[in-house]
């Protein structure tokens, strides 16, 4: 099949990807109050034209990176359940692996939990950057509680508590703990069962 995509329109989202993964570094490492749009064409390669010939401003960038995580996680999650029910459910697989492994795809990756933290600082500031954050908590909140009830309905469970408790308590979990452990260095390895120690208590009480 011939590739009938116009060459400027793949090099402008070429550009936009790229000021937009080096805005994401920016953004997780200093924040995006202390990240210029200079250093962020700098770290991108491009010049203050190139940002501004695809972005109005930094905070208009920001946004669009908000919508592209929110995407991406989402789509991961998306993924993640359906190769998950296509090996069935019921199968023998614990409950705590099912649910750690969705909860993961949102990310151990040290940026990707900075810049969901900076996400969330600057929702507290900021009403456009809160809808955007919401968005996001949306769409993650749904593909989980879609998880927890296909695998309390698939080995005959009943949830202890209402769906969306469920689903915040386990988000709130995982978000705790992937802060804490770049706050206390932790050893990726051992983050991880440390997340698997506090989910499986979690879901003891819920299901």
């Amino acid at each position: 099949m011939t590739d009938t995509a116009p060459a400027p329109s793949r090099r402008r989202e070429n550009t936009r990807s790229r000021l937009m993964d080096a805005a994401a570094q920016l953004f997780a490492e200093e924040g995006i109050d202390a990240s210029s749009v200079e250093a962020i064409c700098e770290r991108a390669g491009f010049t203050r034209g190139a940002f501004y010939s695809n972005f109005g401003s930094k905070e208009e960038l920001f946004l669009a990176l908000c919508e592209r995580s929110a995407e991406t996680t989402i789509r991961a999650v998306r993924e993640r359940i359906a190769s998950i029910e296509k090996n069935d459910l019921d199968a023998g697989s614990e409950m705590r692996t099912l649910v750690q492994e969705v909860l993961e795809v949102a990310g151990h990756d040290r940026l990707d939990v900075l810049l969901g933290a900076e996400i969330r600082v600057q929702a507290l500031r900021n009403a456009d950057f809160a809808e955007a954050y919401l968005a996001l908590d949306r769409g993650l909140s749904e593909n989980v509680s879609r998880l927890i009830s296909d695998v309390a309905d698939a080995r005959g469970l009943e949830l202890r508590v209402p769906l969306a408790e469920a689903t915040e308590l386990l988000l709130s979990t995982w978000i705790s703990a992937a802060e804490r452990a770049l706050i206390t260095r932790r050893d990726p390895g051992a983050a991880r069962d440390e997340l698997a120690e506090r989910l499986s208590g979690i879901i003891a009480l819920i299901l």
